[in-house]
């Protein structure tokens, strides 16, 4: 009976045996030995990690003794006011376009502080290529203004077509010596700020032309450079006026350049009898348009540069699509219309400094 017993309960463990592996399922079973496959974090664009705090862009103007670039700059700063939380911006430049070295010193630096964005209006089409280059190959986000640089690396280029502006100059040019009954013949002074800058090539060459499809027998003497100092544009009006009796009319490729001639027509009392026209607006300028001393200013938009640039600037970090080129367009402004309300602000931006 024990006997019987002992070979029971073997039997009913070797069942349970039994059961407790056919219940298991077919799947291998976890190596345990293997660690646990790791959850990588995703990684973060650069358009998630400039959305917990502002863009930083850094601006850099030709010249901080003009003020055409300080418009810019209201523009810019104008922008980031607005959008706090989208950028915060510093601003850079050398004293004067004429000390382009410094510009290119300035841009190295703030190359070296990595910012997220770069807008830049180059004094020079080529010095500033392998410093641009450079920040672009770091990731560093190029927007130009004002003055197109040669290379590709940048992502967009924002300026006035100043070949369209220097044929407005020529046609204000001629209208007004049309208006005094002046005959379209004799010789007319290019007074420009600087040789080899692209932008004013560009004006100059737009003005030479149009005059000679407008106006053959006017002759455009040489141009003169005055490194954009408004002294020496005074000095070289004074002596084209000096050196040519049958001269009849000037155009001044800048601010500074308009103001020099502008005081030399003055000086001389030559209101109505030589006429000039100007590119750009300063406060001077703006008065000599009103008193008639100049007859028209060419005037961009330096505003629309300095806020289109960081907005651009902003979208380019933020991955967004922006353009390749913009045309921020070129305005005639004459006495007649100057006090339109959209002039104004065109001639004077302080007027939306916030």
């Amino acid at each position: 009976m024990k006997r019987y017993l002992s070979l029971l309960l073997v039997l009913v463990f070797l069942a349970a045996v039994v059961t407790a592996c056919g219940g298991q399922s077919s799947a291998p079973a976890a190596d345990s030995t293997k660690p646990a496959e790791e959850t990588k974090p995703a990684e973060t664009t650069k358009a998630e990690e400039k959305a917990k705090g502002p863009v930083d862009v850094a601006v850099i103007i030709k010249a901080t003794d003009s003020d055409f670039w300080q418009y810019v700059l209201i523009g810019a700063e104008n922008y980031a006011k607005e959008n706090p939380d989208k950028v915060k911006i510093t601003t850079y430049g050398p004293k004067s376009e004429a000390d382009i070295d410094r510009q290119i010193a300035i841009l190295e630096d703030v190359i070296s502080k990595k910012p997220d964005a770069i807008v830049i209006a180059s004094t020079s089409s080529d010095a500033s290529v392998p410093a641009i280059e450079k920040a672009y190959d770091q990731g560093i986000k190029i927007i130009t203004i004002d003055n197109k640089v040669m290379t590709d690396k940048v992502h967009s280029f924002l300026a006035t077509n100043n070949k369209k502006g220097g044929a407005l100059a020529a046609e204000k040019l001629v209208e007004a010596l049309k208006a005094k009954n002046i005959p379209l013949k004799g010789k007319v002074g290019l007074i420009s700020a600087m040789a080899g800058i692209q932008v004013l090539t560009d004006r100059d060459s737009g003005f030479i032309e149009k005059m000679k499809e407008i106006a053959p027998d006017i002759e455009i003497l040489e141009t003169r450079y005055t490194d954009n100092d408004i002294v020496k544009a005074l000095g070289a009006a004074q002596d084209l006026l000096t050196a040519n009796e049958d001269l009849i009319g000037f155009f001044a490729d800048n601010n500074h350049t308009g103001d020099g001639v502008a005081r030399a027509i003055l000086e001389r009392k030559l209101e109505g009898k030589v006429m000039a026209v100007a590119y750009d607006s300063d406060p001077e300028e703006i008065e000599s348009l009103r008193a008639g001393v100049l007859q028209a200013l060419i005037v961009q938009d330096p505003y629309g540069m300095g806020y289109k640039g960081t907005d651009f600037a902003y979208k380019a970090v933020m991955g967004e699509p922006i353009e390749k080129e913009v045309d921020t367009g070129v305005t005639a402004v004459t006495k007649e219309n100057m006090d339109q309300p959209n002039i104004k602000a065109l001639l004077d931006p302080t007027l939306k400094k916030k």
